[in-house]
Parts: C-alpha cells; sequence; structure tokens
C-alpha cells in the first residue's frame, strides 16, 4: 500500500463491502460496526463531536454552515421566523450550531430524560435506533406552534424514517407550510426521496432538503447478518478500555479536580426546554470566564496551557467559518487521532455527557481560542450507542470505555454496575479488539478517549449526572483518571422548568439579633452563618479562587484589623468627605423619589450597599415624613442575585416599587450581573441607584465623582458587623437565602453608626444644594457610557492581564482588594490628593508598588495579581499593620 492516509472506513468496506459513493462523504464519515440488530454499519462522523475527538472549532463551523445553507433556501424574513429541532442524543449540539448558523433563533432538542413536573408537548419514534423514543419538554408550549418553517437537524439522514415520524406528529399537532430537513449527509436512496416527497404532499406541505454532502451508502445482500457474525467474533461482554497507563508520582492515578463554571443562575444547559437568543447571548458572556476557570484549574494541575493569542475576557468566541481541511476529515492511517507523535504541545479532551454537548462544546471553542495553538483542544461525547470498538488501522472507533449511567435512579444503576465489574471492565482490553455489550439503558461509552495520547480530560456533565456512580470505581471518572495524567469535571446546573419552591421562606433577619444596626434601618433577607467556619488566609483564599477551585462567594475572607494609624485615617477621611456623601445620598434619594414613585422599596446590595442604603431611607424620613421599606439581598458575581429574595419582596411588596441600591460603582460588573439575573424576572425594575458612579454605568446616582466613601475603607465593622455574603452548596439550600455572618465578637470596634451618624448630621446642611443637584440631574443626560469598562479593557491589554476580573476601578475597589485579595500594583492618577492616603498607607503595607498616571477616568485602580503564585508580590496572607 502507498504512504497516504487510511481512510477510516476502509477496515469495514474491506470486511463487508460497505463503501460510500459522492462527492465529500469520506471528508465527512468513517465507518464502524453497531451492535444493533436493526443496521450493521455506524457513520462516524468526524465533525459532529460525538464519537471521534476533534477541533471545536471545525465542529461548530461545519453546523454554523449547515445553518447558513437554511438560511440561503428559506431567505432572510423567513429564516428569522424558523425553529430549529434537534434530535437526540447526537444531533442536540448540531441543532445548535445549526441556529447559530442561521441566525439569532430559538433551538429545542429532543431527549430521551423524562424531567418531573413537565409534561410533554410531543414525541415520536426513531425506527433503526438503539434507544427509539424521544421527546418534545418546551418550556414555552408555542415554541412550536408558531407559523414560521420548521427545521429539523440530524447528523444523517439515512431514510427520512425518523423525519416522517416526527413530521407526521407535529403536524398532526400544528401544520405548517414548511419543513427544512437539515444534516450533515444525505446518503438517502432514490426511493426514500420520493418517499418523503410523497409524504409531504399527502400532508399538503414542503420538505426541503439541505445537507453537507451527498451520496449513498452501497451495501451488499447480506450486510446485517454478516455485520452481526463479525461482531459477534469479537465477543459479547461489556467493552473493557483499551488503556495507556497514567499515573501520577505515587503510582495511583491522578485525583479528580473539581472546578466551579461559575455557571449564570437560571442559564439553561441546553435545548432540551428551549434555548433562544437571549440565553445564547448570556452564554457567549460567561463563556471567556468559564474558560479562565477551566485554565486554572489545569494550571493548578500543573498543566499551564497559557497562549499567546488575545485573552481579554471580552474577546467574543468565534463559531462560525472554521471548516476542517478535508485531509483532516478523512482522518489518518490510526483512523483517529492517536498518541502524539511529539512531546508537545499537549492534548485537551473536553468530554460532554450524551445530550449535554452544545455548552461544553462553546466551552471548548473558547478554551482553544484562548490557548492560541499552545494544546491541541479536542471535544467529544459520551453515548448511548454500542459500537464495536477494534484498534485497527482504517477503523473509527479505535477504544472504548464502558461504564454505569450515572443520571438514573439509584436502584437500577447498581444492577448496572454489578454487571460491569463483574465482567472486569478495568482490565486493559486486547488492543486489537474490543468488543461492546447488547446496549443496555444503564450502560454508557466514551469512544476514542483511552489509548489517544490525552494529557488532560474535562469532564462536563449537568447536575443530575453528578452523583454516586459518576465517581463509583469502574464509573466514568474512574476509567479516565487511567487515560489521562490530569481529569477535571465541571458540573453544569441541570436546567428544570416549572415555579419556585412553595416551600415557606423564612423570616427576614433584624439587628441586634443579627447586625449592630436598628431593626427598623435594614432587614436582611439572609440566613444567619455566625456558628460556621468560613475564612481562609488570604493566600490561600485567592490560590482558590484562581485556580478554578472555588469561588469568592465560598469562603470569607479573614476580617481586617486596622492599626492606629489607619482609624486614624479613616475618621479624618470621614470627617472630611461627610459633607459630599450626604449631598449624594440627598441627590439620589430624591431622584428616586422623583422617578420611580412617592413610596419605594429600598434593596440594598449587601453589604456595601447596605449603609447607602439606610442613609437614603434616613433621607426620606428626614426630608419628607417618608417611612420606607428597606432590605437588604445577595447579589453574586457569576451567580446572580438570591432569587428567594426575589419570591419574598414579590409576595410582600409591588415589584414594580422595588429599587435596588449600591454603594458605587466600579467597572460595572454588578450592574451588569444584575440586569441579566433580573432579566427572567421582568416585573422588577434592573436599574441600579448608587450613591457615585465614576465608572458611567447607571443613570441613577448621586454624583459621578470617584472619591473617598468611608465605609469602602473597613470591612464589616463599618457594615453593621456582617460578613460580605456566602454561597456554598450544602449550606445554602434551595429555599434558603444567601448566608453571611454576624461579627459580635468585633463589637468594640464597630464604627457602623459613627459613619451613619456623621454623614445624617449634615442632611440639614446640604439639603438646599441636593435639591439643586436632583433637579440639574433630572434635565441631564444621564444615559450611561460604560468609560470605565473601556478603561479596563484597556488596563487589561495593556498590562496583558486577561481577565477582566483581575482589576478593580475606583477608591472603594482598589481599597477592598488590598483588604481582602493578593494585590499586583495600584494605579493612580497624577495628582490625586487626600482620597488616596489610605491606598498608600495599605499599599506600603503589602508590598504594592502605586504608579500615577494621567489617562484614569478614576481616581485609582487595584490590580488584582494576574498569574498567582505563593510567591508573588503580597502574597504573605498577612493583614495590614
Amino acid at each position: 500500500m502507498g504512504g497516504g492516509p487510511v481512510w477510516a472506513g476502509e477496515w469495514v468496506a474491506e470486511r463487508l463491502g460497505v463503501g460510500l459513493e459522492g462527492e465529500g462523504l469520506r471528508d465527512l464519515l468513517g465507518l464502524a460496526l453497531r451492535r444493533n440488530p436493526k443496521r450493521a454499519h455506524l457513520l462516524v462522523s468526524r465533525v459532529l463531536g460525538k464519537h471521534v475527538p476533534e477541533r471545536p472549532r471545525w465542529i461548530l463551523g461545519a453546523g454554523a454552515r449547515l445553518g447558513e445553507r437554511v438560511r440561503e433556501l428559506l431567505g432572510g424574513p423567513e429564516a428569522a421566523r424558523c425553529v430549529v429541532l434537534g434530535f437526540a442524543e447526537t444531533a442536540t449540539g448540531l441543532g445548535h450550531s445549526v441556529a447559530d448558523g442561521i441566525g439569532d433563533i430559538p433551538v429545542l432538542h429532543s431527549t430521551r430524560r423524562r424531567v418531573p413536573g413537565v409534561e410533554p408537548a410531543g414525541g415520536f419514534e426513531e425506527e433503526h435506533s438503539h434507544a427509539t423514543s424521544h421527546l418534545l419538554l418546551p418550556e414555552d408550549p408555542g415554541l412550536l406552534g408558531g407559523e414560521g418553517p420548521l427545521v429539523l437537524v440530524d447528523d444523517e439522514l439515512s431514510t427520512g424514517r425518523t423525519v416522517r415520524n416526527t413530521i407526521a406528529a407535529l403536524h398532526a399537532h400544528r401544520p405548517r407550510d414548511r419543513y427544512v430537513v437539515a444534516a450533515l449527509v444525505d446518503t438517502r436512496a432514490p426511493a426514500d426521496a420520493a418517499s418523503l416527497e410523497k409524504f409531504a404532499a399527502d400532508l399538503g406541505t414542503r420538505i426541503q432538503v439541505v445537507a453537507l454532502a451527498t451520496g449513498r451508502v452501497r451495501l451488499p445482500e447480506g450486510v446485517l447478518e454478516r455485520g452481526r457474525e463479525l461482531v459477534a467474533s469479537y465477543g459479547d461482554g461489556p467493552a473493557a478500555a483499551t488503556q495507556q497507563g497514567t499515573t501520577g508520582a505515587a503510582g495511583a492515578p491522578a485525583p479528580v479536580r473539581r472546578v466551579d463554571l461559575g455557571w449564570p443562575e437560571g442559564l439553561p444547559d441546553g435545548g432540551r426546554h428551549g434555548f433562544g437568543p437571549r440565553e445564547r447571548h448570556r452564554l457567549e458572556e460567561a463563556l471567556p470566564g468559564m474558560a479562565a476557570r477551566v485554565l486554572a484549574g489545569l494550571a493548578s494541575a500543573g498543566l499551564d496551557l497559557s497562549g499567546p493569542g488575545d485573552t481579554r475576557p471580552g474577546a467574543p468566541a468565534s463559531a462560525r467559518g472554521a471548516s476542517a481541511p478535508a485531509a483532516s476529515a478523512r482522518g489518518t492511517d490510526r483512523g483517529v487521532p492517536s498518541a502524539r507523535a511529539e512531546p508537545s504541545p499537549p492534548r485537551v479532551l473536553v468530554l460532554g455527557n450524551e445530550e449535554l454537548m452544545y455548552a461544553p462544546l462553546r466551552l471548548a471553542a473558547e478554551l482553544e481560542r484562548r490557548v492560541q495553538g499552545a494544546a491541541g483542544i479536542r471535544f467529544s461525547t459520551t453515548t448511548r450507542s454500542p459500537v464495536l470498538a477494534v484498534d485497527a488501522p482504517g477503523y473509527a472507533i479505535r477504544s472504548a470505555l464502558c461504564f454505569p449511567a450515572h443520571d438514573r435512579p439509584r436502584s437500577s444503576a447498581n444492577a448496572v454496575a454489578d454487571t460491569i465489574a463483574d465482567a472486569d471492565t478495568n482490565a486493559v482490553a486486547d488492543t486489537d479488539k474490543v468488543a461492546v455489550a447488547d446496549d443496555d439503558p444503564g450502560v454508557r461509552y466514551a469512544y476514542n478517549v483511552a489509548g489517544q495520547g490525552f494529557d488532560a480530560v474535562v469532564a462536563v456533565v449537568d447536575s443530575e449526572g453528578d452523583t454516586p456512580e459518576l465517581h463509583a470505581p469502574g464509573g466514568l471518572l474512574d476509567q479516565l483518571t487511567a487515560c489521562a495524567p490530569h481529569v477535571l469535571l465541571t458540573v453544569v446546573p441541570a436546567y428544570a422548568p416549572g415555579a419556585p419552591s412553595a416551600r415557606p421562606l423564612a423570616e427576614p433577619l433584624r439587628g441586634p439579633a443579627f447586625s449592630s444596626y436598628a431593626p427598623e434601618d435594614v432587614a436582611w433577607l439572609l440566613r444567619d452563618l455566625s456558628g460556621v467556619e468560613l475564612e481562609a488566609p488570604t493566600e490561600e483564599r485567592e490560590e482558590a479562587i484562581q485556580s478554578g477551585g472555588a469561588h469568592y462567594a465560598e469562603s470569607l475572607p479573614v476580617e481586617y484589623q486596622p492599626s492606629v494609624e489607619y482609624q486614624r485615617l479613616f475618621h479624618s477621611a470621614l470627617e472630611g468627605s461627610a459633607e459630599r456623601i450626604a449631598c449624594a445620598v440627598g441627590a439620589v434619594t430624591e431622584t428616586v423619589l422623583a422617578e420611580r414613585g412617592p413610596r419605594p422599596v429600598l434593596v440594598s446590595l449587601a453589604r456595601a450597599g447596605t449603609p447607602v442604603g439606610i442613609l437614603m431611607r434616613r433621607w426620606a424620613q428626614r426630608a419628607h415624613g417618608l417611612d420606607l421599606p428597606h432590605y437588604a439581598v445577595s447579589i453574586v458575581r457569576g451567580r446572580g442575585i438570591d432569587t428567594n429574595a426575589l419570591r419574598y419582596l414579590a409576595a410582600h411588596h409591588d415589584p414594580a416599587d422595588v429599587v435596588f441600591v449600591d454603594g458605587w460603582t466600579g467597572k460595572g460588573a454588578i450592574t451588569r450581573e444584575l440586569a441579566e439575573a433580573l432579566a427572567a424576572y421582568p416585573e422588577f425594575n434592573p436599574e441600579l441607584a448608587v450613591l457615585a458612579d465614576p465608572g458611567s454605568c447607571v443613570r441613577t446616582y448621586g454624583t459621578r465623582e470617584d472619591f473617598l466613601i468611608p465605609s469602602a475603607c473597613l470591612n464589616s465593622t463599618v457594615s453593621g458587623l456582617i460578613s460580605r455574603t456566602v454561597l456554598r452548596p450544602g449550606l445554602i439550600g434551595p429555599d434558603d437565602f444567601h448566608g453571611a455572618k454576624f461579627y459580635r465578637e468585633l463589637a468594640g470596634s464597630d464604627l457602623s453608626l459613627r459613619f451613619l451618624e456623621a454623614v445624617t448630621a449634615r442632611f440639614d446642611a446640604v439639603r438646599e444644594r441636593a435639591a439643586q443637584d436632583a433637579a440639574a440631574l433630572a434635565d441631564a443626560d444621564r444615559t450611561p457610557t460604560w468609560e470605565g469598562w473601556r478603561a479596563v479593557e484597556r488596563i487589561s491589554e495593556s498590562f496583558g492581564i486577561g481577565d477582566a476580573n483581575l482589576i478593580k476601578p475606583g477608591v472603594g475597589e482598589t481599597t477592598r482588594v488590598l483588604l481582602r485579595r493578593v494585590p499586583w500594583r495600584v494605579l493612580a492618577r497624577r495628582g490625586a490628593g487626600a482620597d488616596l492616603d489610605h491606598v498608600r498607607l495599605l499599599a506600603g503595607q503589602r508590598g504594592v508598588p502605586v504608579e500615577e498616571t494621567d489617562d484614569l477616568p478614576y481616581t485609582c485602580v487595584g490590580l488584582i495579581h494576574p498569574r498567582y503564585t505563593r510567591g508573588a508580590t503580597g502574597a504573605d496572607g498577612k493583614a495590614a499593620r
């Protein structure tokens, strides 16, 4: 034979006479043998992201190109009205990427998972499949009831039976004029194409087909029986992994590391219940941060994939226009990429889970974009499909992992685990032949993972699959640790439609039992965690956060105890700024009363917003005799607002009266977080009212000056002795408010009331000026310019930071960096005066340089160390003195 690559279907073609006829089919497909009595062969797609690990941008690019062909067929107006329906399990991700190629349209995929409390809107049968029944579970019953075209997406169109079954079921419920079937390959025989045309005519509708490649599968007579015999010759037991031994230094597999993605609260994990443009945009905004967490987790495990490309968090992830070269799509003489010939770059597999394809695929694509060639990122998914694995050139499925399903009821899962254990699943199989058992609904598979030379596997499952079976001996994670030196686990919350819990919520907490504030000052919609040890040294906490091993809201910094010198600075700053703060309090309160109604419900974002909310309440009381309700609630970056707090507010007040309050804006991250979190609760107004808006992020503010607000100088001792809020699994249940601690033991150092009294004492003196400022604001163009966010992006690029979350603009945020995090440096506007005295003091105590510059819209900007190590500047974990 010649020295060129062997097509990844040659093995089957030689033994069974199966052939592919048609331009482009061999570029996209290989061949393998099924363990399925209805069909002998399996068309193995190289651009589907299911059985063959491949580059994410090629997978997404293939789907997007297919979507572009649909858009060309329909034309712009019709394309904008269509809905995409992808088929489980292989085409769930493909359906999403086709929708991406068409435009901003909704996508739904069928499912084989029943979701308690969700009534199916329909279903259909896939006759040739190993698991035939499909359910349709849209959250919005009207999703499939529109008048536009319905686009049905599958990886292959072989006979058209599944399409006919689906359209028959849907058309009986909601007739429509036009359907489009989009498939990567169309291999129908002429008789099957004619049957679909007749079927459409009988229904009185139009069914059109688009594909990336068209041709025929040549099946000789008797191929089904010969295929069964060939499969049987490789044995009947469950598959054992074709493994490479990859153990740690002590000879045992390295432990699995869990990485918190920071998945946005309420964002669906995929199209099982529908996924629209808003969800897609939310996912795209979150992807850079999620990829950064995975890269940090890999780096923490010892695999540094830092690439030379643009890693700014705002840079978009491209999922369109990329295509695999034909030679790569054909495969190599090994059929799939095997152990790499060179020691670098490292290879990383992102492994999705059955129907959970799109979210992990987009994550893999973002990783690929960020590393820019510093690593080979590949993507594939586990599956229910039983396929014969043969480690031979020219065969598309070279290895198989067989493991118990980990999203099943416990009773049946145990039996499956016993079956696999009896077959000695963990033994290393003969590398030339691995047989896969007859399909069992409790058995799952991962193909072309073992023996492929991956340096790391990032397993992505949903929370329904994060079960003991996943972690058990012989389970998926256990087997992956024998396939790669590093295994990371990320869990996406499984989205389930339905009403919130009907369990009653706890009553708000009030001082003096919780906080040093008076009971009428604020009602805390929080859970008291005062008896829980949550504090961690600064060094350890920063390392955990940046490595992706923990979210910042899962622990607390050790409370900073100020020195005598620092306390003197606080009192001096308070004396010098109290009048300016009082005027800003008056201006923002008057603006709220004028624009949001005469009796707003103040809801401060704990904890920086709480002193401001109390001051606004006191202004309304003194200036207008109003006794406004005031609550404090938790919002967590990357996790959203406390939805149980929203439930409480909606049950006790008109949501339209709620005004969210914070102390100041930095770059606007919390402003965006609030707007994003409330998108699912349109009854609440997401507009945020703040004392100071130096970043130009909101339209309701008292001032846009960046000056020292003394409440930013301290932690709990100027915030009612309350910690920052906590959201940690195991501590906060589904019906709990987010948590916080009350530091009663710090009562001797408490300055919370001193701060309030100093500002309140200036109210009468500034009342006229505050009214004038409010009137001027009413006439001004207060449209946010997001100038601060742009400044952050410039700083990120200039310093090569690559993560906007590590840049904290403004006096208040810079102070927080110096008190709570591992600071790297401080940028200060040249000529800034006494407002930065405390910043300079803290920076000197932490050994952090303060660099003056001329082009800041803020008085100063604090930078958290972007490449955190234990040797980083200021990483001694000691409190400033």
